[in-house]
Formats: C-alpha cells, structure tokens, sequence
C-alpha cells in the first residue's frame, strides 16, 4: 500500500523520464537532422542541432562499433548522454539533438571505463551546453512544408 509520500518520490522519477517521445526513433528523423551541418564539433564527439515545432526536446545518439568496439563502451556512452540528457531536457524543448560518436578511446590513453567516462563527461556537458543555446534564427525558422503551394507575388496589371 503506497503510504503518501511515495507518490512525491513517483512524480519526481516521471520528471526525469525519458520517453519515447523524447526520442529520435526513426530513419527520416535522424536523416533530417543529419542534413544539416554540425554544431559544434569535440574531439571525439558532433553535435547536431535543429528545431523541431514539438514542446518537447528529442534526442539521438550514434554510436557506431568503428569507434566503439566493445558493446560496453558503446552502452556507456550512450547512457552517459540520456542521463545528461534527462537532467537538462526542460532547456531542449523545441530541439532535436544528435549526438555522433567520431572518434575511437584509443586503449592506451582509455585504459579504463573510468578513464573514457571522464572524459565523455566532460565533451558531453559542453555539447548540451551549446545545445541550449538560442538557436539562430534560419535554423529556429520550420522548414516550408511542401505539400502547401508558395504565395505567388502579385503581377503588376
């Protein structure tokens, strides 16, 4: 029988949810955010960042295994990046964000998860932060959809 303060400790955790709203699930999604040129660029990660028309922010993540060999580096890093994600997703509302891994851990500078967790940390924070910035104003513009035909300018008579 949940006593009343669980209910506080139940709302607080769907706060930090992370939805699948929340995220970019499709192919069109990631290909349309892709299109465009990166953000912001780290030594081993790409920020791509475009609004969206929704309330909410999405996010997604690349993770490939050319740069991320071990499953358990890959699942790291993608966690890393959703819990940062949850904690700061009220300041990506009307964005979608990708993030793409671009570059290996070497093994002999990442010895350890510890290591390359330091270090995701670190680009990962300063990514979102350019994340939250104001987007400018051609990319904070909804694309035209094309399905409704452009006003055509009025011919002199």
């Amino acid at each position: 029988m949940p006593q009343s303060g669980d209910s506080a400790v139940l709302t607080s955790v769907s706060d930090h949810a992370f939805p699948k709203a929340a995220r970019l699930t499709k192919t069109d999604e990631f290909s349309s955010v892709f299109a465009l040129r990166p953000r912001r660029r780290s030594p081993h990660f790409v920020l791509y960042v475009c609004a969206n028309g929704l309330e909410q922010g999405r996010l997604g993540i690349v993770v490939g295994k050319k740069f991320a060999p071990r499953a358990a580096e890959r699942n790291l890093v993608k966690r890393m990046v959703r819990e940062l994600f949850r904690c700061r997703q009220d300041q990506f509302a009307g964005r979608d964000i990708l993030l793409r891994l671009q570059a290996k851990f070497p093994r002999a500078d990442f010895a350890s998860r510890t290591a390359i967790r330091r270090v995701c940390l670190t680009e990962l924070s300063g990514l979102l932060d350019v994340a939250a910035r104001p987007l400018p104003v051609a990319a904070a513009a909804a694309p035209p959809d094309p399905a409704t035909p452009a006003s055509q300018p009025a011919t002199p008579a």
